[in-house]
């Protein structure tokens, strides 16, 4: 489920089953990561899909990237795979005024 950046943090805040999901490369995470984020690399795969299925499924996942793109495609996989709630950062990072770390 796609959700603007004020929903997706809001939301994110109160959800006490809540996990921010960072798809993106272990150099953008470097360069800057919303805190408490966990990294798992869209790029790597079918360990993507094994580092996945290790999360605990009754989480709710709140995942972004760099705009937007890569992490729809995460949810949809997730979706797939099991999880019920996957929700997606439209605009990704690059649009981000949320705290940084």
């Amino acid at each position: 489920m796609n959700l603007s950046q004020q929903q997706w943090w809001s939301q994110f805040l109160t959800d006490e089953k809540g996990v921010i999901l960072d798809v993106r490369t272990e150099d953008e995470v470097n360069a800057g990561k919303i805190p408490g984020s966990i990294n798992i690399d869209i790029y790597k795969g079918q360990g993507f899909i094994y580092q996945i299925d290790e999360l605990d499924k009754s989480k709710n996942y709140y995942v972004y990237c760099a705009a937007g793109g890569r992490s729809a495609n995460a949810c949809n996989i997730m979706r797939e795979m099991g999880f019920e709630n996957a929700y997606n950062l439209v605009g990704g990072f690059s649009e981000w005024d949320g705290p940084k770390e």
